[in-house]
């Protein structure tokens, strides 16, 4: 035989004998370098999720080493000239030292900020995905039910880890999450005083709650989740667009090795360097310009994190209505837009599935996808949907650039509640009109 006939050795056949000689385990390993991963941009999406988290525990575990969650007086004495001789916390004043003093804190601090808005948005951005394609049918509802408590945590444990440095913008924030935990009706107080150990501002001990809840409990619970999903996208295997060759009983793609492997190392090696160059070159939450948290230099121009936003924007527009009976305010005021407004919409997500088989009577298993087109009626629900959320979140972040073009606040306060009315229907009735002159104009396939 000569050289050029013969077969190129395989570069993995020793590692999985060697593997298998000693666990058993070459008939998985195998197939799992034969998993076939569907070629479509939109899957990367969750990728860019997965690659953020990556990225927050990494630079989380380096700020880890040099924060200090303490909420008791000190006196700073750094190099920032206009902070000296300021009395703050051992929360505020470490953090101003890993942005100013420490080598690369600044740098990585940032990257971890970025990283968590990256985060939410990609898993924000999946979960649309996965809603207008139908991606959620049987026998997928509880791995959509799993991403969209993976979404609640990630604003949760964003809120938590924004919330530590103890600056001013970090204490407001807790100031509105006081004051929503204390409106919840009949247990708001007790609740209140659970959470925060007192009154606010709180005990010595609320910052290190603070402190383990973020870098240990919803890491870890996050991580698990994340597991778990992937763990059944792989069982269930992963749903395709329709095309040639494909069919509700197979897989078209790349398989996992090594075409999806090296493409989706390089994916990774491109969001970690995009998030480096954000935390080097974009500024970010700059605390030490804030200052420590006093009450009573809280301004109105304070802006949360974007994943924020929906619901300051609830707070702000909900009507000044406060149900009263025998003389007591039975269901306070930010109850409606900081609890029932968000329930809402986790509630509406969480059913969804079961409420579209409801309706559809469609109980078969999926494993091609829809188009937007395909579905119509989902697709404008959808539409609708999204956008009364966008129309409250442009509640709370567009105050300030409006009323810096002489858009007075009362003005944009109506504004915005008759958007959230009128805006849902126009964009799902032209969603629902478009869908389907694209499914009855245009040939499938």
């Amino acid at each position: 035989m000569s050289l050029r006939s013969r077969p190129k050795p395989d570069p993995l056949a020793e590692p999985i004998r060697f593997v298998d000689e000693r666990l058993g385990a070459a008939g998985a390993i195998r197939a799992a370098l034969r998993y076939v991963f569907p070629d479509h941009w939109s899957f990367l999406i969750g990728e860019i999720a997965l690659y953020a988290f990556i990225a927050l525990i990494a630079s989380g575990v380096y700020l880890a080493l040099f924060f200090d969650p303490s909420t008791a007086e000190t006196v700073y004495r750094g190099s920032y000239v206009p902070l000296q001789g300021a009395t703050m916390s051992h929360a505020y004043l470490s953090t101003v030292r890993l942005s100013l003093d420490i080598p690369a804190g600044l740098l990585i601090r940032q990257v971890h900020h970025w990283a968590a808005l990256l985060f939410v948005a990609a898993i924000v951005v999946h979960l649309m995905r996965i809603f207008f394609t139908g991606a959620f049918r049987t026998p997928r509802e509880l791995n959509w039910t799993i991403g969209v408590t993976m979404l609640g945590l990630a604003i949760l444990e964003g809120f938590l880890g924004y919330s530590l440095p103890d600056d001013l913008l970090s204490g407001m924030g807790l100031a509105i999450a006081y004051s929503v935990a204390v409106a919840i009706p009949l247990v708001g107080g007790q609740v209140a005083t659970l959470l925060w150990d007192g009154r606010f501002p709180g005990s010595e001990v609320f910052e290190p709650r603070l402190y383990i809840a973020h870098v240990f409990l919803l890491p870890v619970l996050l991580a698990t989740l994340i597991t778990v999903h992937l763990a059944m996208v792989v069982r269930q295997r992963h749903t395709q667009f329709p095309g040639p060759g494909r069919t509700e009983r197979n897989d078209v793609g790349t398989p996992m090795w090594p075409g999806y492997a090296l493409r989706s190392g390089g994916f990774l090696c491109a969001v970690l360097a995009v998030l480096v160059l954000l935390g080097g070159l974009v500024q970010i939450n700059p605390v030490w310009q804030w200052g420590p948290y006093e009450p009573w230099q809280g301004t109105n121009g304070a802006q949360p994190d974007w994943y924020l936003g929906w619901l300051i924007g609830a707070l702000r527009i909900m009507p000044n209505w406060e149900p009263r009976f025998w003389g007591h305010t039975w269901v306070p005021n930010p109850f409606f837009g900081g609890i029932l407004f968000p329930t809402v919409v986790f509630a509406t997500l969480y059913a969804w599935p079961w409420l579209e088989r409801r309706v559809t009577g469609d109980r078969s298993r999926h494993e091609l996808l829809d188009r937007p087109r395909d579905n119509p009626w989902r697709t404008a629900i959808g539409t609708a949907f999204f956008t009364w959320v966008l129309m409250i979140f442009a509640a709370g972040a567009a105050d300030r650039l409006l009323l810096s073009i002489g858009f007075p606040y009362e003005g944009q306060v109506w504004f915005f509640r008759c958007a959230c009315v009128i805006a849902p229907v126009v964009t799902g009735g032209i969603a629902l009109r478009v869908c389907r002159e694209l499914r009855d104009g245009v040939p499938s396939g």
